[in-house]
C-alpha cells in the first residue's frame, strides 16, 4: 500500500524548503525574493541563519526581518505551493511582540517638498536632533 502524499496546497506536516514556505504563506511576492532574503541573512530558523534550501516542519520558529519589518513566527503547517490568505494564515502563528512594531520606531521629521535649502538655524536644529552636535 502506497504512503499517502500531501497535496502541495493542503496544509500538512511534511518538510518544505524555507524559501518556498515563506513564498507560499505570502510573506514574499516572489520566491526569488524569499531566496534573496535567506542569502542576505534576514531569515533565521530557530536561532541559526537559514539557507534557502533548509527544510522547515511544524513546531519550528522562524524570525524574518528587513525592509522595516521584524516578524517572529511558529510554523503550524507546511505548504509548498502558494495558497490563498485564509489557508496561509492557518500555516503559522505570529509571535511578534507588539512593542517591536513599526509604531515603536522614532520617526524623524521630514522637510516639506519644495521648502528649499535649510537655513543655518534649521541646519543646526537638524544636526542637534540627529545627535551630530
Amino acid at each position: 500500500m502506497a504512503k499517502a502524499e500531501q497535496s502541495p496546497t493542503e496544509p500538512g506536516g511534511l518538510p518544505v524548503r524555507v524559501d518556498s514556505w515563506l513564498w507560499a504563506t505570502r510573506f514574499f511576492k516572489r520566491r526569488s525574493e524569499a531566496t534573496q532574503a535567506c542569502k542576505a541573512g534576514h531569515v533565521k530558523v530557530g536561532d541559526k541563519t537559514a539557507k534557502a534550501s533548509q527544510h522547515v516542519v511544524p513546531g519550528q520558529r522562524i524570525t524574518l526581518w528587513g525592509q522595516n519589518r521584524h516578524v517572529e513566527l511558529e510554523v503550524m503547517a507546511t505548504v509548498s505551493k502558494r495558497v490563498g490568505p485564509k489557508v496561509a494564515r492557518v500555516c503559522y502563528v505570529d509571535l511578534t511582540p507588539r512593542e517591536r512594531g513599526l509604531d515603536s520606531y522614532v520617526q524623524l521629521p521630514k522637510r516639506d517638498r519644495g521648502a528649499g535649502k535649510p537655513t543655518a538655524r534649521e541646519r543646526r536644529e537638524i544636526n542637534r536632533l540627529k545627535g551630530r552636535e
